[in-house]
């Protein structure tokens, strides 16, 4: 088992930046990946980003190249999602999740979710 916890949502205006956390715990001696995804009112829960936590591989959705950076900290067993330039169609909750395959953006793969954070941006 593996458990998950974000934080770090928010309100900012168009333009700017949120970093957001996602505390991980529970079984992390296995090899896996760490997901953000993001849903908007009414719309399908969608892969943002993810990192393998053994080798820091990185893989990002389209709109968000170039401005979002995901990252880790082992020591703190914590996995971020830096969020620069921020856009009013990045407004969603933001969810990290854990999958035990290798750099999957399927939502199906992903095993364990955390709670989501709320991330509103401002025009």
């Amino acid at each position: 088992q593996v458990q998950l916890e974000e934080s770090g949502g928010g309100l900012v205006q168009a333009g700017g930046s949120l970093r957001l956390s996602c505390a991980v715990s529970g079984r992390t001696d296995s090899t896996y990946t760490i997901g953000w995804f993001r849903q908007a009112p009414g719309k399908e829960r969608e892969f943002v980003a993810a990192m393998t936590w053994t080798s820091g591989l990185r893989k990002y959705t389209d709109p968000v190249k170039g401005r979002f950076a995901i990252s880790k900290d082992n020591a703190k067993n914590t996995v971020y999602l830096q969020m620069n330039s921020l856009k009013s169609e990045d407004t969603a909750v933001y969810y990290c999740a854990a999958d035990h395959g290798f750099l999957s953006s399927q939502r199906a793969r992903y095993d364990y979710w955390g709670q989501g954070t709320q991330v509103t941006v401002s025009s």
